[in-house]
């Protein structure tokens, strides 16, 4: 797990839909301070799933890698603490 962290991903923009490369990541709604609890989502066998926090519909783009995200910026990059 430590070869290949969980992305994170904001919506610092308020977009409706983030297309992203990977099925499996955390939400945080907005970058910190204004995060929500950072929140687990699985695809699984769908293409999209929303966030029960900030409702943002995440959108996977088979064609993006795991950094990537449209609208671009929203791969957080920052550190991430564990509580």
């Amino acid at each position: 797990m430590a070869d290949n962290p969980v992305p994170h991903f904001c919506n610092d923009v308020g977009a409706e839909k983030i297309h992203v490369g990977v099925k499996e990541f955390n939400c945080m709604g907005a970058s910190p301070p204004f995060d929500h609890p950072h929140v687990y989502l699985d695809m699984g066998g769908d293409d999209q799933i929303i966030c029960p926090y900030c409702s943002t519909v995440y959108v996977y783009e088979p064609t993006f890698d795991a950094q990537k995200s449209d609208p671009p910026f929203c791969l957080y990059e920052g550190l991430v603490t564990q509580d």
